[in-house]
């Protein structure tokens, strides 16, 4: 004999559940109310609930919890939209005993609408990059008061970054009233131990991230680090489950609202729905795509012309989303990233996760001989940057992407980035030698210095020394050019 499906509607709260079941027919079965506790939740599953059942619940702080609980006693556990579930049945009256009984109706009249379950390993991923935004929050709370602190006191720090080494150190020797000093040595101390769980969570972060090749495949982006890759898998989870960028954008709220009724149609702001932070997180990284030289930046300088910066950024930060798509779906990194920033950030990102430096320079046994006077370095192919952080190799341009190419003016570096080559070190005092007249050959670049830089970013790769202990001062810093330190008040 086949066993009756039954529906449940689980008004679920923080500490107390009402429980709503129906039969086929739409019959109320059984209503209960019990306390929201593992002791509570099993006894009403072994009790109440059938194999055959299908649970109905919405998507809050402990849903995923709550599931887990119930999902080996019943055939299925479906999560709700509360926005969605709110706009189809609303009603003059809202009790716990209704919203229950309306979740289980609209489950048995295949009407509800279900957003996607994470994974075990999603879930943990967006719990750490929850974490580690509240933390980050928490230290620019604790910068602010500092800063109050001194305005209160009409005290001028002499130097413009505050919370440098030696801002700290003038902080802690400043002459201030007994109250203020108690403030900003309260607030100091706080800083430092936000920094040191910031630290352990940037580690963790490390870790899993370079054991996830998506992840990897993600930081090829320009302004993507480890941490904008990994906000961004955690909040889209499995690609698969998107038919194309564009839905995973509008999924993360960065598409214009619409408003269509007949012969018009008025298109707003964005959505912003989804995860905050993530979005967030992909806004910061679109912020400095107006120096990169690939299609990107020209994709955002373009905009500017006809746009405000604020719009410019917004509609970048979409198209990292729907490129990030496309990266995860055919599994390829990007290919107009910048070779140099690129294994920056991806040795970086090894030497966190990992501690392991990779040995540089001529083999054991060979003289180095410079290339160029005064010494020269390679720059690697963006192939051979892939090839040796474990990356596939970027696939041929397709027709359509030579045609984007040849009208956005990026053919010098698409063709620039695929190629190895060989540049002046980089030094304090650089010979005013003509490097075209020093060599022919084709894979020397004949770019100057200050365009090499501007284009391939620092030498900051294995090279540079370990990361110190975290302590206040240990972000880095932006130097800005052209302004003078502020005089002592």
């Amino acid at each position: 004999m086949q066993e009756m499906i039954r529906f449940v509607g689980l008004d679920v709260h923080k500490r107390v559940v009402e429980a709503c079941i129906l039969d086929a027919g739409g019959k109320v079965v059984l209503r209960e109310r019990f306390e929201l506790d593992g002791t509570g939740l099993r006894r009403f599953a072994r009790q109440c609930l059938a194999s055959g059942d299908r649970v109905a619940l919405e998507a809050t702080t402990n849903t995923w919890a709550v599931a887990a609980v119930l999902r080996p006693h019943v055939a299925e556990v479906v999560v709700s939209n509360p926005l969605a579930t709110k706009a189809i049945a609303q009603a003059k009256v809202k009790t716990d005993k209704v919203d229950a009984f309306v979740l289980a109706q609209l489950l048995r009249c295949d009407y509800l609408p279900l957003v996607w379950q994470p994974d075990e390993a999603t879930q943990q991923l967006r719990e750490l990059t929850g974490r580690r935004s509240a933390f980050v929050g928490q230290r620019t709370a604790v910068r602010n008061r500092i800063h109050s602190v001194l305005a209160m006191r009409l005290t001028s720090p002499p130097m413009e970054k505050l919370f440098s080494p030696a801002g700290v150190e003038w902080l802690k020797t400043v002459e201030l009233d007994p109250q203020g000093r108690l403030l900003i040595d309260t607030d100091l101390r706080l800083a430092v131990a936000i920094e040191i769980e910031i630290a352990a969570l940037d580690h963790e972060l490390a870790v899993r991230g370079y054991r996830n090749p998506q992840v990897k495949l993600l930081m090829t982006l320009p302004g993507v680090d480890v941490t904008v890759a990994e906000a961004l898998m955690a909040a889209l989870g499995d690609v698969s489950r998107f038919t194309d960028g564009n839905h995973a954008a509008s999924y993360l709220g960065l598409v214009p609202s619409t408003h269509q009724s007949a012969q018009h149609c008025y298109h707003g702001p964005i959505t912003k729905r989804g995860r905050s932070h993530a979005r967030w997180m992909l806004i910061e990284a679109a912020q400095h795509l107006d120096k990169h030289p690939g299609p990107l930046g020209c994709f955002f300088r373009r905009l500017t012309k006809k746009k405000n910066r604020n719009v410019a950024v917004v509609a970048t930060a979409r198209k990292l989303v729907t490129i990030a798509w496309q990266m995860l779906s055919t599994n390829e990194p990007y290919r107009y990233a910048i070779p140099r920033s690129t294994e920056t950030k991806l040795s970086r990102l090894r030497v966190n996760a990992t501690g392991q430096r990779r040995k540089s320079g001529s083999p054991k046994g060979t003289k180095c001989v410079a290339r160029l006077p005064g010494g020269s370095r390679t720059i690697r192919a963006l192939s051979g940057v892939f090839q040796s952080e474990g990356l596939p190799a970027p696939k041929p341009l397709s027709r359509g992407e030579k045609r984007t190419i040849a009208r956005t003016g990026c053919g010098a570096f698409v063709e620039q980035v695929a190629e190895a080559k060989v540049v002046p070190r980089r030094s304090r005092t650089i010979p005013d030698v003509n490097h075209a007249e020093v060599t022919n050959s084709p894979t020397v670049c004949r770019a100057s210095v200050r365009g090499f830089r501007r284009l391939h970013g620092g030498d900051q790769g294995d090279e540079a020394p370990p990361p110190g202990p975290p302590t206040l001062s240990s972000v880095p810093q932006r130097k800005r050019v052209g302004k003078k330190p502020l005089a002592a008040s």
